[in-house]
């Protein structure tokens, strides 16, 4: 069990050592928008909207997608434990 553990603690071990600063610009740009949607330009703002939207949902799909496998795959109940 442990073994398989290993390749795990690496990269969550580079993922911690290897860090870098990134700037997003969601929140702004979703700012940007909303003043522009109170002063009539509807459309455009509620496209890049539902783009921001659509773009924050996609990993959580991934993660459950990946959760379910793992489950599926790995941790099935009553299968013996080697």
């Amino acid at each position: 069990m442990i073994k398989k553990l290993i390749p795990f603690f690496i990269t969550a071990g580079f993922i911690l050592l290897f860090q870098t600063e990134v700037e997003a610009q969601c929140a702004m740009c979703k700012a940007v928008l909303e003043t522009n949607m109170q002063s009539g330009e509807e459309a455009v703002g509620k496209g890049i909207n539902d783009g921001i939207i659509y773009i924050m949902f996609v990993p959580y799909l991934l993660l459950g997608l990946a959760g379910y496998f793992m489950y599926k795959n790995y941790l099935k109940p009553g299968k013996a434990e080697e």
